[in-house]
């Protein structure tokens, strides 16, 4: 049973921003450390700085002799089961460092291996330099970093889908970076009889690490071997039939091997070559999965929105329906503009409760339209307003999302209404507002979201959102 179907939430994965895990056992998708630092969100920017502060803790305390709590904050990543993500066949178990692996994570660190501790910067570099870490145990060990922000993101995503939670559950150990310690407490969670749950975006799992020992081994350090061999004309240079020269990565991985311990030896000598891997690395993070594979890896079909659209197409307009036509176009605009908008929270309050903002997305994209936006916009957040009304929307409206906006939250926001009778009239205003320096708003009535779901799907991981962009256009012009 999926987390979604325990709730009743009468949703599947693609209408959900978090990770619809399975409670009696893992999801093969995993937190990915350079998935989380890609992040340019204030949350984004917290998250980095856990995982980073905690790693420098360690390092610091190898480094000044403590050994002993060095080993105890490792040994606190030990095996979790609330996040079920990884490799578990049956019930999830989870698969962090525990005391044997802290050990042996201690040890390469420790002033016994002094040149790898050189090398080893960020908690990821333990994939590529550390024998018997690997993929699942990295993901394990930054869920247990990170866990007291994926336990406000979980009690957030609880309020905004209508989840229970139950009051007084051990959080488990929480890193506290200020004290540099771990700390637990009775907290509110979701409850199942598996045990508590903790969820997880979805936005930040991948299928594998983006450090893999074995591609920075073949495509970085044997590559620089190869050149050094050829240019020494040691004894693994081959002659061919043409005169010209080679050295074979076959050759170079019988003589010095193809294991971790042989990418640390050839690292040592080389560490130029692993700082070139992590700035390629950083330069082009990987991307979230897409619904399609997501799809794959649950065993679920692909989102059909038609239904959506039909039931917004049928809906009366009013106050009565307000709140059902704002969770229909939640639900639309959910998947069609996954994944560069994501953690949507509903009537989110601001300036201490006196005004509250329909639909607030934070902006995390890599590319496409919302990307450039981010770039040379304020836009951290987007904000969406929708009005149910029989009649156009006019001044006051657009006046209301105008006051929403504000350097640190943004300056974007999209207003959506039933129908727009003169969509000339109501854009002008909006570019009056751009003109008065007041924010950037888009004007969208249902056609144009039913043309946005038919370009979806044509397309579904085309980012470039046509409408929205050529509505921009007209607004900066």
């Amino acid at each position: 049973m999926k987390f979604s179907e325990h709730f009743k939430l009468n949703r599947t994965q693609p209408y959900l921003d978090f990770v619809d895990i399975p409670l009696d056992t893992d999801l093969p998708v995993f937190l990915e450390p350079c998935a989380i630092k890609a992040l340019r969100s204030p949350w984004g920017s917290e998250l980095s700085s856990m995982l980073q502060t905690f790693f420098d803790t360690v390092l610091r305390l190898i480094n000044s002799g403590n050994h002993t709590k060095a080993q105890q904050l490792l040994t606190s990543l030990s095996e979790r089961n609330e996040f079920h993500l990884g490799y578990s066949s049956g019930r999830s178990r989870g698969h962090g460092f525990g005391s044997g692996s802290a050990e042996t994570v201690w040890g390469a660190l420790s002033k016994s291996n002094a040149a790898v501790t050189g090398l080893l910067k960020d908690l990821e570099d333990a994939a590529l330099l550390i024998p018997g870490i690997g993929t699942d145990m990295i993901s394990d060990a930054v869920s247990n970093i990170i866990r007291g922000p994926l336990i406000k993101y979980t009690q957030d995503m609880c309020i905004y889908y209508g989840i229970t939670l139950t009051p007084d559950v051990a959080s488990g150990p929480i890193w506290n970076p200020q004290n540099e310690a771990w700390e637990e407490s009775l907290i509110p969670l979701p409850m199942t009889e598996y045990g508590k749950v903790i969820l997880v975006p979805k936005i930040l799992v991948r299928h594998r690490l983006t450090y893999q020992y074995d591609e920075y081994y073949r495509h970085y350090i044997l590559p620089e071997m190869q050149h050094e061999h050829l240019a020494a004309h040691s004894s693994l240079v081959e002659v061919l039939k043409d005169g010209s020269e080679r050295v074979t990565k076959k050759a170079l991985m019988e003589k010095y091997g193809n294991d971790k311990l042989s990418v640390v030896e050839q690292t040592k000598v080389r560490p130029q070559i692993l700082q070139e891997y992590k700035d390629q690395k950083a330069g082009s993070p990987s991307t979230p999965l897409t619904q399609k594979q997501f799809s794959e890896v649950e065993g679920i079909d692909l989102p059909d929105l038609d239904p959506i659209v039909e039931e917004l197409k049928a809906l009366a307009t009013g106050k009565e329906t307000a709140g059902r036509y704002e969770d229909l176009v939640e639900k639309i605009l959910s998947v069609i503009l996954y994944p560069s908008l994501c953690n949507p929270k509903k009537q989110h309050n601001i300036h201490d409760g006196r005004k509250r903002i329909d639909i607030t997305y934070t902006n995390e994209a890599k590319s496409g339209f919302f990307y450039w936006l981010s770039l040379h916009y304020p836009c951290a957040l987007i904000f969406i307003e929708c009005k149910n009304y029989g009649k156009e929307v006019g001044n006051p409206e657009i006046d209301q999302l105008a006051g929403r906006f504000s350097p640190s939250r943004g300056q974007v926001g999209i207003l959506i209404c039933r129908s727009i009778d003169n969509k000339e009239r109501l854009y002008q205003r909006c570019i009056d507002t751009a003109k008065d320096r007041r924010g950037y708003m888009l004007a969208l009535g249902d056609d144009d979201i039913f043309e946005m779901v038919e370009a979806y799907k044509k397309d579904s991981e085309d980012r470039s959102y046509t409408i929205l962009k050529n509505l921009w256009s007209r607004l900066i012009e």
